[in-house]
């Protein structure tokens, strides 16, 4: 049985939680949270010791995982943290706000001879799997276009009000667009060339960004708006057979003799941020368990691939 140790039971540990209970090999133990409300709440629901000091966690409690909630700043040291304390580590994305820490949290990880992942959950989502499969079997064709979007409000509701702060979360690169953009260098690689437009204001960001690779190119559309300006995220890929289009929780094929294919979507864990019914929590997580009980590194998510994620973002942010 692997014991499992939580930190950050804030919003999106509720996938979290909801994956590792579907897991029969896996228990969580304990969880940790410096608000007592959320780690008490947590408790209830994972059976697991609540704390408010992961140092005293890390003391008290024998655990094989860290899983990492918390917000985007703290990524990189909790893991390296877990690591060095000989646990197994998994952290939501994005890895860090740093290019340089991808290299800091895979050190610690070969050092210590643990496995190591990012939660890239789109890369486990059953519509954008069908794309990629698309893509690398070339069933449709070429692809000639793509488009992808991931819009939403700006957070009103994350402690401390910390999803607000670029110093500690990178806003909307880091925290909104960095899924589209994980996708697109895991299953398409490294674009030729980024071009950029922004519309910037202190309470609102907008950016469509443009990647040329050899053949076709992708727009990709971020932002939090102001208001209540409703979450939702979608793409649209332009085959030569075929137009894959994923919207409103349905994978829609339309083929060129006129048929079309559907996908509905998944009846998955509820996550209490607004956020698709999916099962790609569940399916990262199990394939991170999968690995550790195989003795084998979580090769789905490529540190160099972490590396050119930020260094575009970096671009973006010029």
């Amino acid at each position: 049985m692997l014991k499992i140790g939580m930190v950050g039971m804030g919003g999106i540990s509720r996938s979290h939680t909801a994956a590792w209970a579907q897991i029969p090999e896996a228990q969580v133990v304990c969880v940790c949270d410096i608000r007592p409300e959320k780690a008490e709440e947590a408790a209830k629901v994972t059976g697991g010791k609540p704390y408010t000091s992961f140092d005293e966690m890390l003391e008290k409690e024998s655990f094989d995982v860290l899983d990492i909630c918390l917000p985007t700043y703290l990524h990189p040291e909790f893991a390296i943290r877990g690591l060095n304390s000989g646990k197994h580590v998994l952290t939501e994305k994005p890895i860090s706000l740093k290019r340089e820490d991808v290299a800091r949290v895979y050190a610690a990880a070969e050092k210590n001879g643990k496995n190591f992942m990012v939660a890239q959950c789109v890369r486990f989502w059953r519509e954008y799997v069908a794309l990629k499969d698309a893509f690398d079997s070339g069933k449709y064709g070429r692809l000639l276009s793509g488009h992808m979007e991931r819009l939403g409000n700006t957070p009103q509701w994350s402690w401390d009000n910390w999803m607000r702060d670029p110093e500690r979360s990178g806003l909307v690169p880091f925290d909104l667009h960095i899924h589209d953009l994980d996708y697109m260098i895991y299953t398409f690689g490294k674009p030729q060339n980024v071009v950029v437009h922004r519309a910037k204001e202190p309470n609102q960001d907008y950016f469509n960004v443009i990647y040329e690779y050899p053949g076709f190119f992708i727009s990709a559309e971020a932002a939090w708006f102001e208001g209540a300006y409703a979450f939702h995220s979608s793409f649209r890929f332009q085959f030569e057979k075929a137009v894959m289009e994923y919207r409103d929780g349905k994978l829609t094929i339309y083929l060129q003799n006129g048929e079309k294919e559907t996908l509905e979507d998944e009846q998955g864990n509820e996550n209490g941020i607004n956020l698709p019914k999916t099962n790609a929590y569940f399916n990262e997580i199990r394939y991170f368990v999968d690995c550790i009980q195989a003795g084998k590194p979580c090769d789905k998510v490529q540190p160099e691939e972490l590396e050119t994620v930020l260094e575009i973002i970096d671009k973006i942010n010029a």
